[in-house]
């Protein structure tokens, strides 16, 4: 076999500058909330419900922590993708989240400052010479307040590659029994009903202890449905939302057939059926296994973006309204594919009192699938209230 080389000489003119944006065309509002946490699965009533939202201590629907990422045009991969890599295909590899005191609401206007960061070039099984491009997405208000930053890692190699490392073990999604079924409903409800306990309730820092596991989360199996839904949540992808930016992903590198029209703003005005990454572009492989064959995995797979959003859902649901997500780190080692369940865990590892005065729970966190394999791990750390005196 030929040895494989990947030039990355052109992203370096893009390292440290700010990059252009889709500007939101309307504010947020409170059915683009509801929908995001119906999409990723988070039956959190905060964020959906009026009578209990009102009762809370926001006095409205709220934004999950997770929502930034809904109102970017790119999923967030936007600033982990820049430059010409020839003939080569991107997968999400993982984020890095900073979050601040502000929180969305119906009314809010998000932009996004993008700015590429890095990359570095590893050997990699799958791959070969594989591109880990990491992007920085800085989230603020109409305000001009830092809501959240999200340090993004794309995962770029070349298209050969991808095609040729197909495992045809895992191309049919498994079966699951009546029985299995119910069980799995009786274990997706455990983790709903820790949220109706909680309630509005403070969960303390000071009954936190170091070796806690953080209660089970259980949802899936995915499907071609769950991620379509998952896809019409993200703001961009239902039609003329966005004041769209030009790009054209064929000088980024990609393949024709995983290029395309997608959220071309010209195209769009003519026949926008092409620019919808659901069925056309780089997006495509996610329902179709057809392209999802072609960049390396084996059947319909999940979002990136989406994962990350699971990660800060899970804690953020834990800590409940009183408490926060402030950072987290989440690394990306392999795909929800339909079919599967995606199961999360997390121990807590250290309490600590940060230098503003911040009582902070620090966890790592796991997410695997029913066969036990790894799909993302990380740290995280969380404010939690405590208790006077």
């Amino acid at each position: 076999m030929t040895a494989r080389t990947l030039d990355c000489s052109d992203i370096d003119q893009y390292l440290g500058k700010t990059m252009d944006f889709s500007p939101l065309r309307e504010p947020i509002a409170n059915n683009d909330i509801r929908r995001w946490a119906h999409a990723m699965h988070y039956a959190n009533l905060l964020h959906y419900d009026p009578k209990f939202s009102a009762e809370s201590r926001f006095g409205k629907l709220v934004a999950p922590q997770s929502f930034p990422i809904a109102t970017d045009d790119g999923h967030g991969a936007a600033p982990a993708c820049v430059g010409c890599i020839p003939n080569s295909h991107l997968l999400f590899g993982g984020d890095e989240w900073w979050f601040y005191e502000p929180r969305i609401f119906a009314g809010d206007i998000i932009s996004n400052e993008r700015v590429p960061f890095d990359y570095v070039v590893k050997e990699t099984s799958f791959a070969g010479p594989t591109c880990f491009q990491r992007g920085d997405n800085n989230y603020r208000n109409q305000n001009g307040e830092m809501v959240a930053k999200q340090r993004s890692t794309s995962i770029r190699y070349q298209a050969e590659a991808g095609g040729e490392n197909v495992n045809k073990e895992e191309m049919e999604d498994p079966s699951w029994t009546d029985e299995e079924l119910d069980a799995l409903e009786d274990r997706k409800f455990s983790w709903i009903k820790m949220l109706h306990d909680l309630g509005h309730k403070e969960r303390w820092w000071d009954d936190v202890a170091i070796g806690d596991q953080l209660p089970e989360r259980v949802f899936g199996p995915h499907s071609i449905a769950s991620f379509a839904t998952e896809w019409r949540a993200f703001l961009v992808n239902t039609w003329g939302t966005m004041d769209l930016r030009k790009q054209d992903l064929l000088a980024l590198g990609f393949t024709p057939e995983m290029a395309g029209y997608e959220n071309d703003p010209d195209m769009q005005l003519i026949n926008p059926l092409l620019t919808d990454g659901a069925y056309y572009g780089p997006s495509r492989g996610h329902l179709f296994p057809r392209y999802a064959r072609r960049i390396g995995m084996p059947r319909s797979y999940g979002y990136g973006a989406s994962m990350g959003a699971w990660v800060t859902d899970y804690l953020a649901g834990w800590a409940g309204e009183h408490g926060r997500v402030v950072h987290s780190i989440a690394n990306y080692r392999g795909p929800a594919l339909s079919g599967d369940v995606t199961i999360q865990t997390a121990e807590v590892v250290e309490k600590s009192v940060d230098a503003d005065g911040y009582p902070l729970i620090h966890v790592k966190h796991k997410m695997v699938n029913q066969k036990g394999t790894t799909l993302c791990t990380g740290t995280a750390e969380i404010k939690l209230p405590k208790k006077a005196g």
